[in-house]
């Protein structure tokens, strides 16, 4: 089995830091994964409480989802995280090697026709966690941003 990898960059010219983690396709890392990136952002930028409650849940929810369905825990496929700390937010960008899906097909979990179902509270959740969640168009690759504050 693939082990993750961190790698740390520091950008001069701007002073944002750049994280970036590989994890294997099994849920067993999401705890270590998260626990280690939300080791790495407590230089001040957020709040002590938002790195212990948002940040950690929404990268655990993110990881999650990339490896049980984006990569359905094919111990062959990687996650790739990646966060940059800046001045003014943290950007989390979680990647899978899945075919992604299109997030504006997922159901409003509010709504009493959904309230049954299991699928879409995982998203209600992260856009309630943080201040934007962005998607690529493929539907694989989320950026989660928290900003400072």
């Amino acid at each position: 089995m693939k082990t993750p990898r961190l790698n740390l960059r520091r950008r001069a010219a701007d002073r944002a830091v750049e994280l970036s983690l590989d994890v294997p396709s099994a849920l067993e890392y999401v705890g270590p994964a998260v626990q280690l990136i939300a080791d790495s952002c407590t230089s001040g930028i957020l709040s002590p409480r938002r790195v212990a409650f948002n940040l950690r849940t929404a990268l655990a929810e993110a990881l999650t989802n990339a490896i049980a369905y984006g990569n359905q825990e094919n111990p062959d496929r990687m996650v790739q995280v990646r966060v940059e700390l800046t001045a003014t937010a943290v950007r989390l960008h979680v990647v899978d090697e899945g075919a992604g899906f299109d997030p504006s097909l997922i159901p409003d979990p509010t709504l009493p026709a959904n309230v049954d179902r299991e699928d879409g509270r995982g998203l209600f959740v992260l856009r309630h966690l943080v201040d934007d969640v962005a998607f690529n168009d493929k539907g694989n690759a989320v950026c989660l941003t928290l900003l400072a504050g």
